[in-house]
């Protein structure tokens, strides 16, 4: 499969609240924020943070070196149309994460729901190298993905489920597992889907 051309589609034919992953406040994620004191300055990147409403939130609170990276041009280009003026304040990169070259390392990592679609071992292992080598020492990498009691399928393929064992497996050569916890995210269409987030510390 084509991961850039499905994504592609995806953004070019829905809107933002047709897709499961919506979230008006993303509050799970900035209260990772807050639990860990990341200062304002931190450089910090979202991991498949396509047009979700994590960049705002953080710009509101005051952030100054975010980086958003997505598989796709149009879910940034969405993001970019609707922060305007605030979007200058951002560096933003379409890329795949398993192509990402970090030229930065970053103080916190963030990726919620990126991580779980990589279900090939050589691009679950790319994933791993690429954040080691782009997360500073100390630095706290948050993965939140679906639970073995969540979906396994999302936008029409197939994802990984994690458990905090497996998902501390994944990560323990570089990273020591600092807190995990499972939460019932709800879809604009009123199911439910099951989340495991998992916090590192390089």
């Amino acid at each position: 499969m084509d991961r850039k051309k499905h994504w592609e589609n995806i953004y070019q034919t829905k809107d933002l609240t047709e897709v499961s992953w919506y979230q008006p406040v993303p509050q799970t994620s900035l209260d990772l924020f807050k639990q860990y004191n990341i200062p304002f300055q931190a450089k910090i990147i979202d991991i498949g943070g396509g047009d979700s409403f994590l960049v705002d939130e953080l710009l509101k609170l005051g952030y100054s070196d975010i980086t958003v990276l997505d598989i796709s041009k149009e879910a940034i280009a969405k993001a970019q149309n609707r922060l305007g003026k605030e979007a200058e304040k951002v560096n933003w990169i379409v890329s795949d994460i398993t192509d990402f070259k970090p030229v930065h390392k970053y103080d916190f990592w963030h990726d919620r729901a990126a991580f779980h679609f990589l279900t090939e071992e050589k691009d679950i292992l790319k994933y791993l190298q690429i954040a080691s080598e782009g997360i500073n020492k100390n630095g706290i990498l948050t993965i939140g993905t679906f639970s073995e009691t969540g979906p396994t399928k999302c936008s029409g393929i197939e994802i990984r489920q994690y458990s905090e064992k497996s998902l501390a497996e994944r990560f323990k050569s570089n990273f020591q597992l600092v807190d995990s916890f499972t939460i019932d995210h709800k879809t604009p269409f009123e199911t439910i889907q099951n989340f495991i987030f998992g916090v590192f510390r390089k």
